[in-house]
């Protein structure tokens, strides 16, 4: 073999080990990129999995589901022998759940939906204010609690309005609803206990 020859397989393996070298690089690089894509895309999953807005919107949907599943009529009993009647309807294509009310004498209606991740409730009262109400739900979504956000057309807050209504669910015959009358700094409560009717 000349000399020639000798350099010329030199330089020709050389080029080989250099172009394996890049190749072994090039794959680590890419390695380690897909490594990176697949830990990114896991970090997301998880935080969007344990995001406390996407759990708010969650429980906000169920206890709307839980509403739309009352549909139909319901009595009630106050412990002070008070009588109530609510007929659950769906409204706005299953959006939205509207109770028509008759308690203690008075007609009236309330409309549950949800707003983003908060499940709310405007009230329609007799004395022509309608209070909205934003719902704080339980971990369980066995206790809903609404309370006062604002209202359409009252006076002002000494003005008498529903301030409060909080739900109690038992099974799927039976809740206990409690409204708080509102006016002048004084509270009234009114109890019901709840039963399908048959």
């Amino acid at each position: 073999m000349t000399q020639e020859q000798s350099s010329l397989l030199q330089i020709t393996f050389g080029r080989l080990g250099i172009t394996r070298r890049i190749e072994q690089i090039t794959n680590r690089i890419f390695s380690r990129a897909s490594q990176m894509t697949v830990l990114c895309g896991f970090a997301i999953l998880t935080l969007f999995s344990t995001s406390p807005a996407l759990l708010a919107q969650s429980s906000a949907q169920k206890t709307l589901d839980r509403f739309k599943s009352m549909v139909g009529t319901w009595e009630g009993k106050s412990p002070s022998g008070g009588t109530s009647e609510v007929t659950y309807r769906l409204a706005a294509g299953g959006t939205a759940v509207m109770a028509d009310m008759h308690m203690a004498g008075d007609d009236m209606m309330s409309m549950y939906y949800v707003d983003g991740d908060q499940l709310l409730m405007t009230h329609f009262c007799p004395t022509g204010n309608q209070p909205r109400m934003k719902a704080i739900i339980s971990s369980d979504l066995n206790t809903v609690t609404f309370d006062f956000l604002d209202a359409t057309n009252l006076a002002g807050p000494q003005t008498g309005h529903m301030h409060r209504a909080v739900f109690l669910f038992s099974d799927a015959g039976h809740y206990n609803e409690e409204w708080t009358w509102k006016q002048e700094g004084k509270d009234t409560k009114m109890y019901f206990e709840m039963q399908r009717k048959k």
